[in-house]
């Protein structure tokens, strides 16, 4: 398997943020759409069994992976920071070209939304295309919606009553990366990069009937640009993987004390033709977010995923399609963690 990157710029607020779950449930929709019903059932034959075809990340601000979820003690910090706490726990984007550095250096070398975006705001600001001095790398919005009762042509109460819904708007400059772990034998970089692309024409997430969610590639996929000797630091062997999206570590063997990764409930639905078979909700399936660490007993410096895929007929995450798949595997890097902190 190669791990590829892609750019994506993007060209409308979303209303969904781009995971790398969600962004491969609507990779698969796509590549049925494409390729056809019996290509995806080949593509997916094994999931389940550690054979994914392909592995997304988040979205990640261009440049930056996420700072390590990690207890505080793991960070070597001035006297000056320490007193402003609220202000490191807002840093959450770690420069690509920090993590050469010990990773106890990590904390003061990272960005926060605002301080992330501020290099590409700047640059799109001396190009004239924006006149605000400042800003962050998203804003969120409410957007009102209405629905209207065809007796009484007005709104109502009850399934009439006016709603809002909440919208991501980016800043015009930002730029995401998407790490994606192909297995080329089955599906090649043309035909992942076409459904990337149609994904972006058409939108990603909820309301892309009405707009949302568009974005386009920006230039080509670079062949792992995130290589294994470039992701071990230089204070020591590298011990531990430090995800890139979500994943599903249960069962897996990592290690319970020196693991360290917060956790998220996502409440899944179907998406595209399954939003109307009359039970579009999935089971909840419980994940740890991106930036997570797991320390396993043995780490091996090549492997570039771990996790598991969730879901099929055998343990179906869904009653309207059992065939349903989640993905439970995430993009990795491997990373040295400081053994005393949790020994």
């Amino acid at each position: 398997m190669q791990t590829y990157r892609f750019t994506l710029r993007p060209l409308s607020a979303f209303g969904t943020p781009m995971a790398g779950d969600t962004l491969f449930g609507q990779l698969c929709w796509t590549l049925r759409h494409q390729l056809g019903n019996a290509r995806l059932g080949e593509l997916l034959h094994g999931y389940t069994n550690g054979l994914p075809f392909a592995v997304l990340s988040d979205a990640l601000p261009t440049g930056h992976v996420p700072l390590p979820h990690v207890t505080s003690d793991t960070w070597r910090t001035s006297t000056d920071a320490v007193q402003d706490r609220k202000a490191l726990k807002k840093k959450k984007w770690l420069p690509t070209a920090a993590l050469a550095t010990p990773v106890a250096n990590w904390q003061t070398s990272a960005f926060n939304d605002t301080e992330v975006a501020a290099p590409l705001i700047s640059a799109w600001a001396a190009l004239g295309k924006h006149r605000e001095p400042k800003g962050s790398r998203h804003t969120e919005r409410a957007q009102p919606h209405n629905t209207i009762n065809r007796q009484t042509g007005t709104t109502g109460e009850g399934q009439f009553a006016p709603y809002a819904m909440p919208q991501i708007w980016f800043h015009p400059s930002m730029q995401f990366d998407l790490y994606v772990v192909l297995d080329d034998t089955h599906l090649n970089l043309t035909e992942l990069t076409a459904a990337l692309k149609y994904m972006g024409e058409v939108g990603f997430g909820r309301d892309a009937s009405i707009g949302l969610g568009k974005f386009e590639l920006v230039g080509d996929a670079v062949l792992n640009s995130l290589r294994r000797e470039d992701a071990a630091p230089a204070d020591g062997k590298a011990n531990s993987y430090l995800t890139l999206g979500p994943c599903a570590p249960q069962g897996l063997g990592f290690c319970p004390v020196r693991s360290t990764y917060q956790v998220a409930t996502r409440f899944g639905r179907h998406g595209d033709a399954a939003v109307q078979s009359g039970q579009p909700f999935k089971r909840p399936v419980l994940l740890a977010k991106a930036g997570g660490v797991f320390w396993p007993e043995t780490l091996d410096t090549s492997r570039q995923f771990i996790g598991q895929g969730l879901g099929g007929a055998s343990n179906p995450v869904s009653l309207a399609m059992p065939e349903t798949v989640q993905q439970g595997y995430a993009p990795v890097i491997a990373i040295t963690r400081p053994v005393e902190t949790h020994a």
